[in-house]
């Protein structure tokens, strides 16, 4: 036997409770994540370029080897300033790799 009532009035009278609880429910998810949104802690980026690349000097040549959040300092001397678009395209079109350290492809966006 079901654990329902069998009659309309007090099966709509269910429904309703069961749609005031759950309301209740999203409103405190929501004020929770809220809250732990708030604790999270927020990369701010450098003054300055956001992403570079940085260049190894193969053959006294430069060679452009990785993508940095701009204050890496695993970049090393040899870098160019990128735009967002910039370093987005580099590391999904251009071939280059993202830095294991300051991972840029998780703040592009790229991964998570």
């Amino acid at each position: 036997m079901s654990e329902l009532p069998p009659d309309l009035p007090r099966l709509r009278t269910l429904e309703h409770w069961l749609v005031l609880s759950l309301d209740r429910v999203r409103a405190r998810i929501a004020e929770v994540e809220t809250r732990e949104a708030a604790l999270r802690p927020v990369r701010v980026l450098p003054e300055g370029p956001g992403w570079v690349l940085a260049y190894l000097r193969v053959g006294g040549r430069p060679v452009a080897d990785s993508i940095h959040i701009g204050d890496c300092r695993m970049a090393g001397k040899i870098t160019k300033p990128l735009s967002r678009d910039e370093a987005r395209h580099a590391l999904t079109a251009g071939g280059i790799r993202a830095c294991d350290i300051c991972r840029p492809d998780s703040d592009l966006g790229i991964l998570d």
